[in-house]
């Protein structure tokens, strides 16, 4: 994962549910199925794309058609991109404000004393917490039934699904030598694939630089990399193809998949079985 998206890999303190914007008035019901919908997080554009009709989505964040960031961007295109600012945000006039976690929004701070009825999403690492999110957010864009079809599928994706890592040690290394640890999203996506985080056994934070010295003592038997590190691209990049690294093997995933908890998770979990049994099978 690139640094423009390492500030999700640690969850922040947040309580779910639907509260209200910058008001100290009593709150405004939201509509049961709202058609001014805003969202403020990138995670958030990703769940309310999935989850509302495409009518009701009033605003999305700057970075929701980006494929490289979002695994729901091809369904963003010709929606208003929004920069955080309170200005647009009062244009609009949201019947419906989502964020992952909303509440602490530059942008809703500065709005004046007004009203807006608002779906504060924790930060989801867990497969459970993702399920969660879904929910709350189809209850609040009015279409629950659609939370609970997505969660059926996103079930049966992963029912049955081997873990071919059979507890061998692999570190998801990213730009400059950023390595993510436990508690994080990437760190359940290697135990759902029978894999151990490096991380986890050097003792390291949710977020930590290891250089390449170290990484080649390690001696872990699987590199995760972001499929955008593929091929050289930057300083940043360069870095992973360092030829003291190029035999241990790579899993290679899109950080669209990885950088929030969305349906993307089945994704990215069955492509890294895949792999992991692919490069298994051609040792052999």
């Amino acid at each position: 994962m690139s640094p423009r998206g390492l500030w999700t890999l640690v969850a922040l303190p947040c309580v779910a549910g639907l509260l209200w914007a910058a008001s100290p008035s009593p709150p405004v019901k939201a509509p049961a199925i709202p058609q001014r919908i805003v969202s403020i997080n990138l995670c958030a554009d990703q769940l309310v794309l999935a989850l509302a009709d495409k009518r009701q989505i009033a605003g999305l964040t700057k970075n929701a058609t980006d494929t490289t960031m979002s695994g729901e961007a091809a369904k963003a295109r010709g929606i208003p991109l929004l920069s955080n600012s309170a200005e647009q945000i009062l244009a609009i006039e949201p019947d419906l404000i989502v964020g992952m976690p909303a509440s602490r929004s530059a942008a809703l701070r500065a709005l004046p004393e007004h009203t807006y009825p608002l779906l504060d999403l924790a930060t989801a690492n867990t497969l459970d917490e993702i399920y969660a999110s879904v929910r709350q957010t189809a209850v609040a864009v009015g279409h629950p039934e659609r939370g609970t079809a997505l969660i059926a599928r996103m079930e049966s994706e992963l029912a049955g699904l081997p873990k071919p890592g059979k507890g061998r040690t692999a570190a998801y290394y990213q730009r400059r030598g950023y390595m993510t640890g436990t508690g994080t999203l990437i760190d359940e996506l290697m135990t759902r694939t029978g894999l151990v985080n490096l991380s986890g056994k050097l003792g390291k934070p949710p977020l930590s630089q290891l250089s390449l010295e170290e990484m080649v003592a390690a001696e872990p038997d699987f590199l995760i990399v972001e499929s955008a590190t593929d091929k050289v691209n930057d300083q940043g990049s360069e870095m992973l193809h360092h030829p003291a690294l190029k035999d241990i093997p790579r899993i290679s995933v899109p950080q669209a998949w990885t950088v929030c908890g969305s349906p993307a998770y089945t994704q990215a979990a069955r492509s890294m079985a895949t792999q992991i049994a692919h490069i298994d099978g051609s040792r052999s």
